[in-house]
């Protein structure tokens, strides 16, 4: 099969594989063609894609890169928090050390890559779109160039506000540039700016984007994909009304529901279920092991020797994690993986290994690693945004609304998290009952803490809810106000911009 990639002076667009599965939205992964790979029978596009659509996958391929959501995505999102600690061995990675102990410089490599990788994704999405405004062709439709500036949208939407929940003040580029962000001189703006046109962007996707999607393209940015990171938004902004109402179109969509088993939502088998809103889409087989994949579970995996060399050893469970959860919630054993303990597949894990713990959520099935001819993991997705995630979202926005019937609805939402996680055993995990708000407050909080444990939330989370430094400073680590709560602005973004570009306080 022939690759047609398209490539323009002012950026090259790499056609990649990210989102093709085979039907009922489970992965075939010794069958599977490459979305954006195309042969004489699709070229230019396959039945119910659309002429953009190479240049769209370009963006999405950057999801999965090293840069956007793994090596310093785990650092930034996870490391940092009090769910987990370094990992690895002791002096492995100077940068994670410092992600581990918030003692990060403007010249921490994660810094300045986490900032190149999302600009590279905003670049390719501003390229969508100016590939929609001059498109030659008269005859194309106006709903196939509607759906590509919602696509591409939804992701740039998606990069900003990591951006902005990182880095604070950023620039602000909407249209193609042949530099980088720093090096055309782009000032930062605001972050009120940054998050009005996160909000715009997200808008536009959640009116434009399908419901679902045949199951061919499964993975692409949907409406429920856009409510919901836009419900996250307003969270953020502390909009209570537009979280609860944005939240709530994508619990009343139809599309998602808590039926998928909280231990199967991580499996190879639970890509894509009911549970998910949006996931990076990763793929291997036994020829092709690696260049449609992502490195997330790998960097993750548990560090031994042998068939127990799975991965890099990074971002394990912490021990204030471990201890969060409530007496047998079930939810922890598929959270975090022991040392000397027996793994969901019921193979003995090896005691001795470099941690006592490691992140069960990214543990691959032995029987795909047999198949595929790879340890990995290089074929498992990254779930960044859960069913879950939106009800308890929901029940958030609601309880800080107040009202009897806001705390009502609050209460539903938090307790049927916890039905799905008890699993029908009503020994464990009581439903909660209180509806005094500051109780209910810490209830849904705690929630979060368990339910998304090793899943990306927990620093923002405690950053916006104003808590970092009393959480942080409990495990030992040095938080400031007023410093930490962000990144630095990378050193080397300020030097190419010969100073446009300022530093955060306290770097």
């Amino acid at each position: 099969m022939k690759i047609f990639n398209y490539k323009k002076s002012i950026i090259a667009i790499i056609v990649v594989s990210i989102l093709s599965v085979s039907a009922g939205c489970r992965k075939d992964f010794l069958n599977r063609e490459a979305q954006g790979s195309y042969n004489q029978n699709n070229y230019p596009y396959p039945q119910g894609a659309g002429p953009y659509d190479q240049f769209i996958n370009g963006a999405y391929s950057v999801l999965r890169s090293f840069n956007v959501t793994v090596w310093p995505f785990i650092g930034i999102v996870s490391i940092r928090s009090d769910d987990a600690d370094k990992g690895s061995t002791p002096a492995d990675s100077g940068d994670q050390i410092q992600m581990d102990n918030l003692g990060v410089t403007a010249s921490n490599g994660l810094v300045d890559a986490f900032w190149t990788g999302h600009y590279d994704l905003i670049n390719k999405c501003n390229f969508v779109l100016e590939r929609v405004a001059k498109d030659p062709n008269p005859n194309t439709p106006d709903n196939l160039k509607i759906a590509a500036q919602a696509e591409a949208r939804f992701l740039r939407g998606y990069a900003y506000f990591m951006l902005v929940r990182s880095y604070g003040r950023v620039p602000l580029v909407d249209t193609v540039i042949t530099k980088s962000a720093a090096e055309a001189n782009i000032p930062q703006s605001q972050p009120a700016a940054i998050y009005q046109f996160i909000e715009n962007d997200l808008t536009f996707a959640a009116t434009n984007l399908p419901a679902s999607y045949d199951p061919k393209f499964v993975g692409r940015a949907t409406s429920g994909a856009a409510n919901g990171l836009l419900a996250k938004v307003y969270l953020y902004e502390k909009k209570w009304a537009q979280a609860m109402d944005a939240a709530n179109k994508v619990m009343t969509s139809g599309q998602y529901d808590l039926s998928t088993p909280y231990a199967q939502i991580f499996n190879e088998s639970g890509e894509n279920s009911k549970e998910s809103v949006f996931e990076v889409q990763a793929t291997a087989t036994a020829s092709n092991p690696t260049a449609y994949g992502s490195q997330y579970s790998n960097v993750q995996g548990v560090r031994g020797t042998g068939q127990w060399d799975l991965g890099w050893g990074f971002n394990v469970p912490s021990t204030a994690l471990e201890a969060a959860f409530e007496p047998n919630d079930p939810r922890k054993a598929r959270t975090i993986l022991y040392a000397g303990g027996t793994s969901i597949y019921g193979e003995a894990i090896p005691a001795g290994l470099p941690n006592p713990r490691y992140n069960n959520k990214v543990y691959t099935d032995p029987a795909r690693r047999a198949q595929i001819g790879n340890r990995f993991g290089w074929w498992n997705n990254v779930r960044l945004l859960r069913y879950a995630d939106v009800v308890l979202m929901y029940a958030e926005a609601a309880n800080e609304l107040g009202g009897t019937a806001n705390k009502t609805n609050a209460l539903a939402a938090l307790n049927s998290v916890r039905a799905r996680a008890r699993g029908g055993n009503n020994a464990i995990l009581p439903d909660v009952t209180t509806t005094d708000q500051t109780a209910l407050r810490d209830a849904i909080r705690h929630e979060r803490r368990v339910e998304l444990g090793m899943e990306h939330e927990r620093f923002f989370d405690i950053v916006r809810w104003g808590i970092a430094a009393d959480v942080l400073q409990a495990q030992g680590k040095t938080f400031i106000v007023g410093k930490n709560e962000l990144l630095p602005i990378p050193q080397n973004q300020i030097d190419l911009s010969k100073g446009v570009l300022t530093q955060n306080p306290g770097y």
